[in-house]
């Protein structure tokens, strides 16, 4: 019955309630776990996920170039992005994992999440079709696609902050671990980024180190345009 439970909670996350039951399941099954699992799901989501964010560029964007359209739609499928949405669902804990693979931190991997997220997008394409899958990805992605900044061209935060200050000609910032929890299978990083001649620092936290960095690296992007 918890399973269920979460599977129910799930659905009111997605805001999609699936037809065929078994479907959500086996995305939700990762290979460690046995079979039928998520693997050919997540081959067929990825195509989804792709088709569905292109669509949502080109309607949100009309003066972007193909080249433009394809840098940002690879800064929204990549997996570090999908581990994001996966961890706003708590999705690592609806999977159903082999036991080497939960005591590895398996359901806090962010390539095992990120997979787990386009096998879910499978099942729905699989469950009611693509309009289907399409409303989801575009409710999930909606905070994402509203933050894009077209001039940086779907460069990722660490880049784009490094090229604004470079343009002012202020000093690169300084990336230090602050502070690492949780157990070695299941680590959560705390990473600062210090930008000295603005006299600004942001902490970022992430599942990796570069995640961290990379969200913290976002947060003093953002302060700096909001406020510089």
């Amino acid at each position: 019955m918890k399973r269920q439970r979460n599977q129910a909670t799930l659905e009111e996350q997605t805001g999609y309630q699936f037809l065929r039951a078994e479907l959500l399941q086996q995305a939700l099954t990762h290979r460690s776990f046995g079979t039928p699992h998520n693997e050919r799901f997540e081959f067929l989501g990825d195509s989804i996920l792709n088709c569905a964010i292109a669509h949502a560029l080109f309607l949100r964007y009309p003066e972007c170039t193909e080249g433009d359209l394809s840098r940002l739609r690879a800064s929204l499928v990549r997996q570090d992005t999908l581990a994001e949405i996966a961890n706003t669902l708590q999705l690592g804990s609806y999977l159903r994992l082999g036991e080497g693979e939960i005591k590895s931190g398996g359901d806090r991997r962010p390539s095992t999440l990120a997979d787990a997220l386009e096998a879910l997008f499978a099942a729905i394409y699989l469950d009611a079709g693509f309009s289907a899958a399409q409303q989801v990805i575009d409710r999930l992605f909606s905070p994402w696609l509203a933050r894009i900044n077209i001039k940086s061209s779907g460069k990722d935060p660490k880049t784009s902050l490094q090229e604004l200050l470079q343009a002012r000609r202020l000093s690169l910032p300084n990336y230090a671990l602050v502070a690492l929890h949780g157990e070695a299978h299941a680590q959560e990083f705390e990473v600062s980024c210090a930008v000295l001649d603005l006299n600004i620092a942001c902490v970022g936290k992430g599942s990796s180190r570069r995640i961290a960095e990379q969200n913290a690296a976002r947060l003093a992007l953002s302060y700096i345009e909001h406020t510089q």
